[in-house]
């Protein structure tokens, strides 16, 4: 887990939040990264670039000390088709909500069966993420949240695979077998 010092000088973009400073009442916040941080952005996804990164948050407090983070995150991106290597653009547009407790609060903690197995629904809801001091990023959520709707494999609408075959050894295509000096090998100890 990174310290907070480095998660605030690394995280290329960042919107810091006081917990002290957030009320019962829900608050609407309005991200948009700037030209540097969508390069940042781009070279941390490892995508070609960032056209655009907007969200709008609801900033409001969970229960007694916690923080709930509720929104809809936009993000426009250039991504090098894994087949041609061309250009590929890609829309991102998803709702999310995480939960921000403090360390050591009891939220926070696990509940575990008789045998100390850990049961999650993998369709239920998310386990709040832990925070240390007084300070959240909501820009780094964003990010994050952004990063996990990435398509791994983006490819151009018209463009297949096409097939492939290896070559079958017993063809006898003319190649010397790299491998057939080590053919009598064990027969010489």
């Amino acid at each position: 887990m990174k310290t907070r010092g480095e998660a605030e000088t690394k995280a290329p973009f960042s919107y810091p939040v006081k917990v002290g400073h957030i009320s019962a009442n829900a608050v609407t916040v309005r991200l948009s990264a700037d030209e540097r941080e969508r390069e940042a952005l781009a070279e941390l996804w490892q995508v070609l670039a960032v056209d655009e990164l907007s969200a709008e948050l609801q900033i409001a407090r969970w229960k007694k000390d916690g923080v709930r983070l509720k929104g809809h995150v936009t993000a426009r991106l250039q991504q090098a088709c894994v087949v041609t290597l061309e250009p590929v653009a890609s829309v991102i547009s998803e709702d999310f909500e995480q939960i921000f407790v403090p360390e050591g609060s009891k939220l926070a903690r696990f509940m575990t069966g008789e045998n100390a197995e850990l049961v999650l629904d993998p369709d239920g809801p998310d386990i709040p993420e832990t925070f240390e001091g007084d300070t959240i990023d909501a820009g780094a959520t964003v990010a994050e949240m952004v990063a996990l709707a990435i398509d791994p494999y983006p490819r151009k609408s018209d463009v297949e695979f096409q097939d492939h075959i290896e070559s079958d050894a017993s063809a006898g295509d003319g190649k010397p077998n790299p491998f057939a000096v080590l053919k009598d090998w064990k027969n010489k100890e």
